[in-house]
């Protein structure tokens, strides 16, 4: 069963890359996902998106998607996750914001070159919706920075314009 893991984040912002399509989605049994990835101060955040069919119950209004978060340093200094703010918004347009230390448990500390990829939950009341968020992330010398998670969306296959 997947745990309902959530976190943050704003739009992005001037000098930030953001790129986005579709692709074939590993592991949870449907043809495709929405994948987004954005890169802020050489952290790069990739997120890709799921339906889990066997764990929702569309007529109890109970919408269960997975997301799989790959966090990779791309620059040349060290920086380690501090913690998560998740802003999920479903599809009725009702916000919900969570924040807190770390991910799954863990505040990974990445040297360029490293990743770090873990896989968590999101439980909708609507069929369609959409998460977007920050990871607030530390250098060696104590400076911080939000490391942006670029929008992507929750929603079954088959139903994206």
């Amino acid at each position: 069963m997947i745990s309902c893991g959530r976190s943050c984040s704003p739009s992005c912002t001037t000098g930030d890359r953001v790129e986005r399509n579709e692709n074939p989605c590993k592991g949870w049994g449907v043809s495709a996902t929405l994948i987004s990835t954005v890169v802020t101060q050489g952290i790069r955040v990739t997120v890709s998106s799921a339906y889990v069919a066997e764990q929702s119950a569309p007529s109890a209004k109970r919408y269960v998607f997975a997301y799989t978060v790959k966090i990779k340093n791309e620059g040349a200094q060290p920086a380690q996750l501090r913690t998560r703010h998740w802003v999920i918004t479903d599809g009725n347009s009702k916000i919900e914001e969570v924040r807190g230390p770390g991910v799954i448990g863990q505040q990974p500390h990445l040297k360029p070159g490293e990743e770090f990829e873990y896989t968590s939950g999101c439980v909708l009341q609507t069929s369609r919706g959409e998460m977007r968020g920050t990871y607030q992330m530390q250098r060696p010398d104590g400076g911080m920075f939000d490391a942006v998670i670029a929008p992507f969306v929750l929603a079954l296959p088959y139903t994206l314009n």
